[in-house]
Order: structure tokens, then sequence, then C-alpha cells
């Protein structure tokens, strides 16, 4: 899909927003995690996942603590634009 190229986080649905927000503000967290923080159904958030990881927001990588799931966090980039720089001001 070439219009998957230029989607960007505005361009999502509010359940892929809210699921960036809780990751901003949890890090790392697994599936499960992100459905009680959000208070969305498994299916919003797995869709949402989706929609953030085809557009290089989010990352996914294994859960070492159970195999069976995974982790999502932010990818480094996204997460020190959507900070604004606060880390870099503040290391004081």
């Amino acid at each position: 899909m070439t219009g998957t190229d230029e989607e960007s986080l505005d361009d999502l649905p509010p359940s892929a927003k809210l699921v960036f927000k809780v990751l901003e503000y949890n890090g790392p967290l697994t599936q499960k995690g992100i459905v009680e923080e959000s208070m969305l159904s498994a299916r919003t958030v797995r869709y949402a996942l989706e929609r953030l990881e085809n557009i290089g927001i989010v990352d996914e990588d294994v859960y070492f603590a159970d195999a069976r799931q995974n982790l999502y966090q932010l990818d480094a980039p996204q997460k020190a634009e959507a900070d604004g720089g606060r880390e870099a001001c503040c290391a004081e």
C-alpha cells in the first residue's frame, strides 16, 4: 500500500493514538498490559499496535519473562520526538 509510507500518527484512529500515549507514559508493555492500562479491547489493541508498527512508531520484541508474549515499546526517535527534548534540557 503506497499510502502507508506517508501515514503519520495524526492520521491514525483514536485507539492507536491512545496506545501510543500509554506506551509513552508507561514505557514498554505487553499487549495484556496495554489492554489493562488503556481499557480497550484486546482486538482493538492488536489493531492499534499493527497500525503503529506499520508506520514505524512501535517496536515489537520478545518478552523474556513469558516468551508467549511480546513486549511493545516506542521506537527511539519517536520517543525523543514525543518527549519534546525534555531529557536533553533537564539532565542536570
